[in-house]
Parts: structure tokens; C-alpha cells; sequence
């Protein structure tokens, strides 16, 4: 059903969908692994991947441009090299937003160990509700 999984993050696997994002902030559910957030649901999309993401950094928090970018950079990459355990482990398609909430610019590998955590408990809360 889906395709096999690349180690990328190409524009099929990006969260775009104006109307599914809306969604998302009205139905979705939330993990919260500080400093980062959650927010998902199970909705079908056009994309043959098992899921769709996207990253933001409130502007309230970062007043410029160029350090919410980074962040947003780093949260991309830390997904991309986590996926393949959303991957394995689903089996419907799911959509999904992650949010930066911290005030301050964590170090890439604090950002590593949280995207991990945070996955890890995205995955055993979908296979609970499945039961």
C-alpha cells in the first residue's frame, strides 16, 4: 500500500493542504513532549506515504525570520532521520503538525532526543486507541 521508505523528506511527505491543516487544529489530538508539540489526527491524504508533516515555530517566541528558519530546519531533520518508527508502525494514514515551544534554541541533539521520545509516544498512543 504504501511506498517503501527513503531516508528524505520530499514534498509528498510535507503537510500543505490548507484544508487538512485546518482540520488538524480542529479535531486533532496533542502530545506534548517539551519543548515540542504534537498535534494529529487520522485523515486520509493524496500522498502515498503513511504520513504528512509540518513544522512550525511561533513568531512570538522567535521575533526573526532567521532563527525560527533554523529551527524549522533542524525539527525537519530530526523528523526525517525518526520516521521509519511512525513507518513501521502504522497502518492507516495520519497527518500531523510539530510545534517548538521553548523560548530559547535547544542544541540539535536535545532536539534528536525529544523527536525520538515524542514518536515513540505518538506510536503507542495510536495503537492504543486502535485497541
Amino acid at each position: 500500500m504504501f511506498v517503501p521508505m527513503r531516508f528524505t523528506l520530499g514534498k509528498e511527505e510535507r503537510l500543505k493542504s490548507k484544508k487538512l491543516i485546518g482540520r488538524l487544529y480542529e479535531e486533532g489530538k496533542i502530545i506534548k513532549v517539551f519543548p515540542l508539540r504534537m498535534v494529529y489526527i487520522q485523515a486520509e491524504h493524496t500522498s502515498k506515504f503513511p504520513a504528512q508533516v509540518g513544522v512550525s515555530v511561533p513568531k512570538r517566541n522567535f521575533k526573526k525570520a532567521v532563527d525560527r528558519n533554523r529551527i524549522k530546519r533542524l525539527l525537519r531533520e530530526t523528523y526525517r532521520k525518526e520516521k521509519h518508527t511512525i513507518y513501521e508502525a502504522v497502518d492507516k494514514q495520519y497527518v500531523f503538525m510539530i510545534s517548538y515551544l521553548a523560548r530559547d534554541e535547544w542544541k540539535y541533539a536535545d532536539i534528536e532526543h525529544k523527536m525520538k521520545k515524542l514518536l515513540t509516544q505518538f506510536i503507542t498512543e495510536i495503537t492504543q486507541d486502535e485497541k
